[in-house]
């Protein structure tokens, strides 16, 4: 790693003291580290308490089982519907199925059969697209997923890859889950013992997603998890037959409320409000999993209230609330909220002093809870296990091509409590071989006495 361009700070919580300081005023891309910033911001911005609201509305009246009209879903951002990573503790549930509400409310409306479309409504924030300088080849890939008003599954499903029955013939690609988008199947198969080597591309001026690479002869069918590509028709169509499954016959198709005839919104009755659980529940998809959509969702609650919310006016309000912080405006440049941007520039300085301000509104603070433990969950779980670190240091991964960042806080041997952030750009090794010196600094913090 000797090559590599090295940021580290290291700070006393309990003594206000900074132990370590390397290049702690340059600039780095921080990859998910950047989720720190999106996570504690949206707090300040809305508060712990906040939900996101979904809505369904008939363009029609019911009359006599029928809606004489459309099903419309409008959304504001809520990352989390259907994912069963944020199950609720309040009734011990270990998965939601969001979808079954909806579908319950549509029913408890009196509606047994939809004579017109289900029409997914984005318009209540920017179009769901990709952000800023991010790479065309992350787009098939379910981190590559795009965020919009509406959101489902995290906006990711898979297919499953059969190969055929000797080297060199074709393959059958088929969705391992609901079915989300066109697909153009350009995998063969390989010499059997050769190595499996699959992966999705979203070529650019292509409307269809392309798998491509080699599976080998004889061997199981593999799944490659894939981005869903337009979130909103995912989620009307997912909704769709959902209502269709349940029994409630729908005549019309799924759309896009941009493919189509936008209806009177005077004229739409509500039947149905869904609330997610409260930003003090979302920040563990976030901070521990490292879930991007959820990264952007969480940066759109910067925007004011009195501007629309698009990614513009959120980095706006972001900047207004760091420079508040005392982050100085030549520490950060700042594209997106989940960190896949390699245009973002972070200090390891000011990160600091979110994490400082974090730690300040206290250890029970939802954020903190959130962090991955080393050796114990989240994307730390495999990592530092067995060692000083393990269950004594709390932080965010973050992991791109040679980048590798981590950002926390650790419990020294001597009971001190330190916030720290690593940041390595542009190693000569490999990954492992970065995440392992990133590692060793962080065993060697929790290690520390006086």
């Amino acid at each position: 790693m000797s090559r590599a361009s090295w940021g580290l700070v290291v700070h006393s919580l309990d003594a206000d003291e900074t132990l370590v300081s390397l290049n702690a005023a340059r600039l780095f891309v921080p990859a998910s580290a950047l989720k720190l910033v999106s996570a504690a911001s949206a707090a300040d911005a809305v508060g712990w308490n906040y939900r996101f609201e979904t809505t369904v509305l008939a363009s029609g009246p019911v009359e006599d089982g029928a809606l004489r009209g459309d099903l419309i879903v409008a959304g504001s951002g809520d990352p989390s519907t259907g994912d069963p990573s944020t199950s609720d503790p309040s009734t011990n549930t270990v998965e939601r199925d969001d979808l079954a509400d909806f579908v319950a409310a549509v029913r408890r409306a009196g509606v047994r059969r939809i004579e017109g479309r289900v029409i997914g409504d984005d318009d209540a924030i920017d179009e769901p697209r990709p952000q800023l300088a991010w790479t065309w080849d992350d787009l098939g890939y379910a981190t590559g997923a795009l965020f919009g008003a509406l959101n489902l599954d995290e906006n990711r499903t898979a297919v499953r890859v059969t190969p055929g029955a000797r080297e060199g013939a074709p393959t059958r690609v088929d969705f391992a889950g609901a079915a989300a988008r066109r697909l153009r199947n350009r995998s063969v198969t390989g010499a059997a013992g050769s190595d499996r080597l699959l992966w999705p591309e979203q070529r650019p001026g292509e409307p269809f997603l392309t798998i491509d690479g080699t599976i080998a002869a004889g061997s199981p069918p593999a799944e490659v998890r894939i981005a869903v590509g337009n979130p909103t028709l995912w989620f009307a169509s997912a909704l769709r037959a959902r209502l269709v499954a349940d029994g409630v016959e729908v005549t019309g198709a799924a759309v896009d409320i941009d493919d189509v005839d936008p209806p009177d919104r005077e004229g739409l009755t509500v039947l149905y409000t869904h609330r997610s659980l409260p930003l003090s529940e979302l920040v563990g998809p976030l901070l521990k999993d490292s879930v991007n959509v959820y990264g952007e969702a969480l940066l759109r609650l910067n925007a004011s209230p009195e501007a629309f919310p698009t990614n513009d006016a959120a980095l706006e309000g972001l900047g207004t609330r760091l420079t508040a912080w005392g982050v100085p405006a030549d520490g950060y440049q700042i594209v997106d909220g989940s960190g896949l941007s390699r245009r973002n520039a972070l200090s390891p300085e000011a990160l600091l002093v979110v994490l400082r301000r974090v730690w300040a509104a206290g250890i029970e603070s939802p954020l903190v809870a959130a962090l991955p433990v080393a050796g114990v969950d989240g994307s730390l779980a495999s990592r530092m296990a067995g060692t000083a670190a393990e269950g004594r240091v709390l932080a965010k991964t973050g992991s791109m091509s040679n980048i590798r960042s981590l950002a926390g806080y650790a419990r020294t041997a001597g009971g001190e409590t330190l916030a720290f952030v690593i940041f390595v750009n542009n190693f000569e090794g490999d990954g492992a071989m970065a995440t392992a010196a990133v590692d060793a600094i962080a065993v060697r913090l929790a290690s520390f006495t006086r």
